[in-house]
């Protein structure tokens, strides 16, 4: 409970309301450009939403109030560039640190980045923008990463390690990684959490945004990963999950007492959710191009938010 003395904390609505704004503006974006990771932002807009306002204890943002240009890291004598990391606030003893694994949901961050104060409201004029920092694949540069994701599923163990040297030092925060649930199918997950199980790493909190799809279509089509919550129970971790599109129910769940052990929270989702066209392209849904022939049936969605 400490940890919100300071701090606003948001009504469920409040926090509604960013989520929406969250899917309004990407589906903003589809219809733009013609395409975006659209799906993702349906899936995981209460859970961004909801990690962004009572969840994680992050300081203030020390990032650049503007997008900014990036022309790229040639070699290790640049690396003094803005990090993304400075917009989730200082790294400190008793705050959080956030690592997104799910790299391809940048656009996701950086609403909810705007949403919450952390970057101008017009940053998303930027997105994608060849030359800044605003990228559609989340790295180390881009506004609220902490790293380049790489490979699904490495991120993981960067939060993993983070986590063993905080305990070390004695930093009461927590790191915060989110995952996409076709990430699971990746070896390096389950060793990351066996690890962190053994090292006793209770300031591990994995975020899952469980909406049953990846690139080839429905997750059970492609590799096998369910009963989630036994699986990772069997590997050491506490695990709970729930509807991640429920706000009270999501935020509730970081309750769940998991000492000596990494906490994981899995939020079942489905990618349609506010735009229910997209039912129509279920599962294949891993990027979203608005043709012609679709644009006023999405245009009038988008009107109505």
């Amino acid at each position: 409970k400490e940890d919100i003395v300071d701090r606003k904390v948001y009504s469920n609505e409040e926090i509604q309301a960013i989520a929406n704004s969250i899917r309004k503006q990407i589906l903003g974006i589809a219809l733009k450009t013609g395409g975006c990771y659209l799906a993702q932002a349906c899936s995981s807009a209460e859970i961004v939403a909801s990690l962004y306002t009572n969840v994680m204890n992050l300081g203030p943002s020390e990032g650049l109030w503007e997008p900014i240009p990036f022309p790229g890291v040639p070699g290790p004598d640049n690396m003094d560039y803005p990090k993304g990391a400075m917009y989730n606030g200082a790294p400190a003893p008793d705050k959080d640190r956030f690592f997104v694994s799910c790299c391809h949901y940048a656009s996701v961050i950086y609403c909810a980045l705007a949403a919450t104060g952390r970057i101008s409201p017009d940053c998303m004029d930027k997105f994608n923008v060849d030359g800044w920092n605003m990228e559609m694949i989340g790295a180390e540069h881009s506004p609220g990463f902490e790293n380049t994701a790489g490979s699904l599923g490495q991120t993981i163990s960067i939060a993993g390690g983070t986590c063993h040297a905080r305990k070390r030092r004695g930093d009461t925060g927590k790191c915060f990684v989110l995952l996409g649930d076709g990430e699971l199918q990746e070896g390096q997950t389950w060793e990351c959490i066996q690890a962190a199980a053994h090292y006793k790493l209770d300031n591990m909190i994995v975020v899952i945004d469980a909406n049953d799809q990846q690139v080839e279509g429905q997750i059970e089509n492609q590799m096998t990963e369910e009963p989630l919550v036994d699986r990772f129970r069997s590997f050491g971790a506490e695990c709970v999950e729930v509807n991640g599109h429920d706000i009270e129910a999501f935020c509730k769940a970081f309750e769940t007492p998991h000492e000596d052990k990494p906490l994981v929270v899995i939020g079942r989702t489905r990618g349609t959710t506010g735009i229910p066209p997209l039912e129509k392209r279920w599962p294949f849904l891993h990027f979203v191009r608005i043709s012609a022939a679709e644009k006023e049936e999405f245009q009038k969605i988008y009107d109505a938010m």
